[in-house]
């Protein structure tokens, strides 16, 4: 069996790929290396790697002979993108096009494309459901939306299969950690081995649903090898939810220091996964719990 991952050398794209090597595989990774909050990339040394972006450059040829695509490469922090549009547009949308286009010209079986939970915005209410209206508040949320929907066109027009995983705040080992919009737990955790307050935004009472890194990984398998020629979407979370102030206090006691910064723009005040289809149409469910692994790394 043959793959091919986007976006592999960054935080959720090189465990994918390590886990198809580990698996037998035979590994293809397009990545440009130009993830800002990237400060390191991560390889394999059974993978072979192209340096490509692909909403620019001609990657037709890395299709040949790929049973699966894991279209993983994106702008993915919602912050920058409100002042920088134009580019998370053109890799997030166009850019999964060109990927779609490349995956139908070669027969590819099926693409994984990793979504996110920030599509279902204020206006629906938790737990959010992957049959919920998308209300996207940003740049980046809309994006992901829209590269949805292309695959569903594609699903549509072309027969060509693929399945959108909606990942819920992803969080283990090679998160990013560079700059003030770096996932919350790597960032806080910085901050306390630093010896720094941790930033606390706003109240602190907002509620998030970490995912872990392995589970991350499992779905995509499995969503590789679902026994399915429908265009199908689930909700990839814990179905628990936890404050930035129980986060806070998880890393560093309950006398933690901390200080209050203000609060961001375009960003909802609670996600909580209803992962209830994942767990009836698929093998997959989530094996870790945060208060177990947070500090695991």
């Amino acid at each position: 069996m043959k793959a091919l991952v986007t976006g592999g050398c960054g935080f959720i794209g090189s465990h994918v790929v390590d886990r198809l090597c580990n698996l037998g595989f035979e590994v293809i990774v397009i990545d440009d290396l130009s993830a800002p909050e990237n400060e390191l990339f991560y390889f394999n040394d059974q993978a072979v790697y192209i340096k490509k972006d692909i909403s620019k450059e001609n990657c037709e040829d890395e299709f040949n002979d790929i049973d699966c695509v894991f279209h993983l490469a994106a702008r993915s922090r919602i912050q920058p993108t409100i002042s920088s549009p134009g580019s998370c547009f053109e890799i997030n949308v166009v850019g999964t096009q060109r990927v779609l286009e490349w995956s139908r010209d070669k027969g590819v079986k099926r693409v994984v494309y990793s979504s996110t939970s920030s599509l279902y915005g204020r206006q629906n209410k938790i737990p959010f459901s992957p049959n919920m209206p998308a209300d996207c508040l940003n740049p980046y949320s809309l994006s992901k939306w829209m590269g949805e929907q292309v695959c569903k066109l594609y699903h549509q027009v072309y027969d060509l299969q693929s399945v959108v995983i909606r990942y819920f705040n992803v969080y283990g080992p090679r998160e990013p950690l560079r700059g003030a919009y770096a996932p919350v737990i790597g960032l806080f955790k910085r901050q306390f081995e630093s010896g720094c307050p941790i930033t606390i935004v706003g109240d602190g009472e907002q509620r998030r649903d970490f995912t872990y890194i392995d589970d991350v990984v499992d779905a995509n398998i499995i969503a590789m090898n679902l026994k399915t020629t429908k265009f199908k979407t689930y909700n990839i979370g814990t179905g628990k939810n936890y404050s930035i102030n129980e986060i806070a206090r998880l890393i560093g006691g309950d006398r933690v220091k901390t200080e209050t910064v203000s609060e961001r723009q375009a960003e909802v005040r609670e996600t909580l996964a209803d992962i209830s289809n994942t767990l009836r149409e698929t093998t997959w469910s989530p094996k870790t719990s945060l208060a177990n692994m947070i500090m695991s790394y």
